[in-house]
């Protein structure tokens, strides 16, 4: 899922800061067990979501798709003293995964996984959070963001992963394309009319947006 090349990507790997043993145990894992090892953010984007959090350092950060955990750590690396990360899965034979690495990674007190459809969970409607990340069934994405956008403190920042799905988006032949790639085709173009908000898309991975509120 990535758009670069694999000379690129190696370049790029070996001048990002290494990640800790607990997200390489992960990322093993994962390729081992999962039948999608490529939904994981891996190493250059897991960096990226991390510094983004530690930049920020936020008190309240919301996940949209934990996957087997690998971004919710990075995340949590920015969390404030008395923040906390609330991450929304919909898989939960991942919980003992779930669960026995983020007491490895020691984000258990601060970390609540909350399985089920996302929908059918969000909103939070007594938490303002400062970082969102989006990264689950994309047709949901335009139904994320206008429950996250209410949901998200004036200045904070909302990451939203895939938002160029392998290029597909560029594809105007519509036998080409599914109803994923239309899906994030109508949320990009949501979210650059949107003017509640500044946007900036860039080529990682698969593509990222960030987003911050200004209104």
């Amino acid at each position: 899922m990535s758009i670069t090349s694999e000379d690129i990507n190696a370049y790029l790997e070996q001048h990002t800061s290494e990640p800790n043993a607990v997200l390489n145990e992960i990322e093993r894992e994962t390729h081992l067990k999962s039948m999608y090892p490529r939904m994981l953010s891996g190493k250059i984007q897991g960096r990226f979501l991390s510094m983004v959090s530690r930049m920020i350092c936020p008190k309240q950060i919301l996940e949209i798709g934990t996957f087997t955990g690998y971004s919710a750590i990075c995340l949590a690396e920015g969390l404030s003293n008395e923040g906390h990360l609330h991450s929304i899965e919909i898989n939960e034979e991942l919980k003992e995964m779930h669960d026995r690495f983020f007491e490895a990674a020691g984000i258990t007190q601060k970390t609540t996984v909350h399985y089920g459809k996302a929908m059918d969970i969000l909103p939070f409607s007594d938490i303002k959070f400062d970082l969102i990340f989006i990264d689950a069934d994309k047709i949901n994405y335009c139904n994320y963001f206008d429950v996250c956008i209410d949901l998200l403190q004036n200045g904070g920042f909302i990451l939203v992963d895939n938002v160029l799905w392998s290029g597909k988006v560029l594809s105007e032949n519509s036998s080409k394309k599914d109803k994923d790639t239309d899906a994030l085709k109508n949320f990009n173009d949501k979210i650059q009319k949107d003017s509640r908000v500044e946007n900036v898309m860039i080529p990682l991975r698969d593509g990222m947006t960030l987003i911050q509120k200004i209104c």
